[in-house]
């Protein structure tokens, strides 16, 4: 995933004051917010960058951090509630209702000088994470989840009302979704605006209360999700699912089911991106006069030459044994590095013969000099 860019999102200098910072954010969000721009799924995603971009850059000590570390260095992907990779709309638009949504002309241009406008209405996005294996990770895969959500009230059919009922307007804001108080101040009169607590910005309230859901239209249930996970995801990643999340109250959209990958150790690879690393001990017998080797693959055993006069650590490279690359061509490699096993319990047969080869100047070891240094340093990887 590439690296983002906080002061590109806004279209800011690095330089920029939090002034600056603030306008070029207050200029996106509204553009892009999701009640201007309904069922854009474009719109919501850039709506979330900006106040995601905004939520670091506005905030002294975060920006200090990015600035210095990247996105990487945000608490490791996540901070003040939001998480890179997986950025939530529901707080995007919590966060803009906070700095936003209660000073005059700010809220009321937005919604065309005190109309009702669009309601958002949406269901919370829903976030799991999922443990894979390696093999799985290289194969792909395809997982069965079991999730706990909303989901529509299968008595009144998502609206909440009671069979014969029906909805009427709201008598705390009559109808505009949104209530209004003026204060008095020094620096003259500040309006503010807030979403109305009755009705929550809908305009109309039920006749008569669903008995089995309350009014909500939706109730809480166990149902199964299935996913299809692609070859070469790591930990971190994630896949959308959309409108697998709750369900809203009263018909709404439902929102989001975010899966999270998280990859399980393994017991005889370690991953270095779509590469593998694989440590294998041979004897000093075979390392000094050559043959072959069995070693694990992530889809069998694979044999391996091991060339007379092998020095321990060194790395033998199995070419397309590795993960496959995620949304493109090709595999990694696996590395297959051998290191020489010295017994630790000789016969006193044993002892003879060693002790009979250690006087042949073949097993004498070479001057220390620069160059032995270096081909050592090399061999190994240092």
């Amino acid at each position: 995933m590439p690296e983002k860019d906080f002061y590109n999102t806004l279209g800011v200098p690095k330089s920029a004051s939090e002034e600056e910072i603030k306008s070029a954010y207050r200029k996106m969000a509204l553009k892009y917010h999701p009640d201007r721009n309904p069922g854009s799924k474009e719109a919501e995603e850039k709506f979330k960058e900006a106040t995601e971009a905004y939520e670091v850059l506005k905030d002294p000590q975060k920006r200090r951090t990015y600035d210095q570390y990247g996105a990487a260095g945000l608490s490791g992907g996540g901070f003040g509630g939001f998480d890179f990779g997986g950025f939530d709309l529901n707080e995007a638009l919590r966060a803009f209702m906070r700095d936003f949504g209660g000073f005059g002309g700010g809220f009321e241009e937005f919604f065309g000088g005190g109309g009702r406008g669009e309601r958002y209405n949406r269901g919370e996005d829903l976030r799991v994470r999922v443990s894979l294996t390696m093999e799985e990770i290289a194969a792909g895969v395809e997982k069965t989840l079991k999730v706990k959500r909303f989901q529509e009230c299968d008595e009144c059919g998502g609206s909440g009302l009671s069979p014969g009922s029906s909805r009427k307007t709201c008598p705390d804001c009559r109808g505009a979704g949104q209530i209004r108080t003026m204060t008095r101040t020094f620096l003259g009169t500040i309006q503010q605006v807030r979403t109305c607590p009755t009705c929550r910005g809908e305009g109309t309230v039920i006749g008569e209360a669903c008995h089995r859901c309350g009014g909500e239209g939706r109730m809480t249930s166990t149902g199964t999700v299935k996913i299809k996970v692609p070859p070469g995801v790591s930990s971190g990643n994630y896949m959308t699912m959309e409108g697998q999340g709750n369900a809203a109250r009263n018909r709404g959209q439902s929102g989001n089911l975010i899966v999270v990958f998280d990859e399980g150790e393994h017991e005889l690879f370690t991953r270095q991106g779509d590469n593998i690393i694989c440590m294998i001990p041979i004897s000093f017998t075979l390392a000094a006069l050559g043959g072959e080797i069995t070693v694990p693959t992530l889809n069998g055993n694979h044999s391996l030459k091991i060339p007379a006069g092998t020095q321990s650590g060194k790395v033998f490279r199995l070419k397309g044994k590795g993960i496959p690359h995620l949304n493109s061509r090709g595999t990694g490699d696996e590395m297959v590095q051998v290191t020489v096993w010295i017994p630790t319990e000789l016969s006193a047969e044993d002892k003879r013969l060693l002790d009979k080869l250690a006087k042949s100047p073949s097993f004498t070891p070479p001057r220390t000099d620069r160059s032995f240094l270096q081909k050592l340093k090399e061999s190994l990887g240092i």
